[in-house]
């Protein structure tokens, strides 16, 4: 009988940290305090002093966390912001809801990541910000990311909820740009029992700004002194994160060994291609999904899932192509990179748990797809 190997195994990380994860529960609900309550001001101390920024405003999503810093940074009406077609779409979601337009660019053919030359074709007057997202794990070029924005005083806002200790040149992502946003959903590298999120800034008067987004507008209850809403970060999910930010490291080095693996094994397949990570040394990939190219895609995606092989695709339309965003204008074909990318890519199963039978069950039935098809 194959083993079947899920996408993504929660139960199994849970179970490693109950006991940790109980006490630190039980303490927030002995002291009730589950709005903004301590652990939340702990978790965003910490997870501020992991990123090397002075400060993390913790709230309740991911996608708040892009639009509030967008707004807390000055983006509105009007405004343009530039982000790559190959992102999740909360991306261009959260620039939508600060009241700009989301302005697509092309993606690198190797990393998915924005292409800051296509960047630089895309950017007009009005113009007032980027978003290069750390996709699937891997840092964005935020050395031509950077270099643009001096160069056109635009304000960048990283989308790192996809990269949770990942570093560019010693520096971790969400601690480069303006503002940076993170998602604690449960499948991320470092997630939560539920939704949540974080803005991380080192410009306290940015850090300033969510807090009132965050909570009414008010400084003090009942003193509202801007139009805020209701984006915080619970403090029982707090209390979850505070827990397993301890072992974050330790997970994502696990990650980077099972892509290892992966890598290993499929990499003498000659209608797959493996993930490319462009850099080394003062750089980290951290895996939050082990992508690959893949030739008749749709059809080994079906594959492994009748094999019980759990996968995905990361993303199969690309933002121009989403119903929501066809009043944006733009047209099949105007972003070739990250169309072709759509066509061909295929999410593994990847988690900090996986055992190295589990990595070969996965590599054994796309072996045996491609030897079926007599395409190995």
């Amino acid at each position: 009988m194959r083993m079947k190997v899920p996408f993504v195994d929660l139960a199994a990380q849970h179970a490693s940290l109950k006991s940790e994860i109980d006490e630190a529960v039980g303490c927030v609900m002995t002291k009730c305090d589950f709005i903004l309550g301590e652990e939340t001001a702990k978790f965003e101390e910490e997870f501020a002093e992991y990123l090397g920024v002075k400060k993390c405003v913790g709230v309740a999503s991911g996608t708040d966390a892009l639009e509030l810093a967008l707004r807390a940074t000055g983006v509105g009406a009007g405004d343009e912001v530039i982000l790559p077609a190959n992102s999740f779409i909360a991306t261009a979601l959260a620039v939508a809801r600060a009241g700009g337009r989301p302005v697509l660019a092309d993606v690198l053919p190797d990393t998915y990541s924005i292409s800051p030359e296509d960047v630089e074709r895309r950017i007009t007057s009005r113009t007032k910000a980027m978003i290069p997202v750390h996709l699937y794990g891997q840092p964005a070029d935020m050395d031509a990311i950077m270099a643009i924005a001096r160069r056109h005083g635009l304000i960048v806002i990283e989308d790192a909820c996809q990269a949770h200790g990942a570093v560019w040149k010693g520096s971790k992502c969400g601690s480069i740009g303006a503002a940076s946003a993170f998602s604690f959903y449960p499948s991320k590298n470092l997630g939560a029992c539920g939704d949540g999120g974080v803005v991380a800034t080192s410009d306290e008067s940015v850090a300033e700004q969510i807090r009132l987004l965050r909570n009414y507008g008010q400084r003090v209850k009942y003193e509202h002194v801007i139009k805020g809403g209701n984006s915080r970060l619970d403090t029982l999910q707090a209390a979850v994160l505070r827990v397993k930010l301890a072992y974050l490291d330790k997970w994502n080095r696990a990650r980077s060994v099972h892509a290892e693996h992966y890598t290993r094994r499929l990499g003498h397949l000659s209608k797959v291609v493996t993930p490319v990570v462009r850099y080394g040394g003062e750089f980290s990939h951290v895996f939050h999904l082990y992508v690959i190219r893949a030739e008749r895609r749709d059809e080994l995606l079906n594959f492994l899932l009748s094999a019980g092989i759990g996968c995905g695709i990361h993303y199969p339309r690309p933002i121009h192509m989403q119903p929501a965003f066809l009043d944006l204008g733009y047209r099949e074909g105007d972003f070739p990179v990250a169309e072709q990318a759509a066509r061909e890519i295929l999410s593994l199963p990847m988690f900090p748990e996986m055992s190295d039978e589990q990595i070969e069950a996965v590599c054994e039935s796309i072996e045996r797809f491609y030897k079926n098809e007599g395409q190995s």
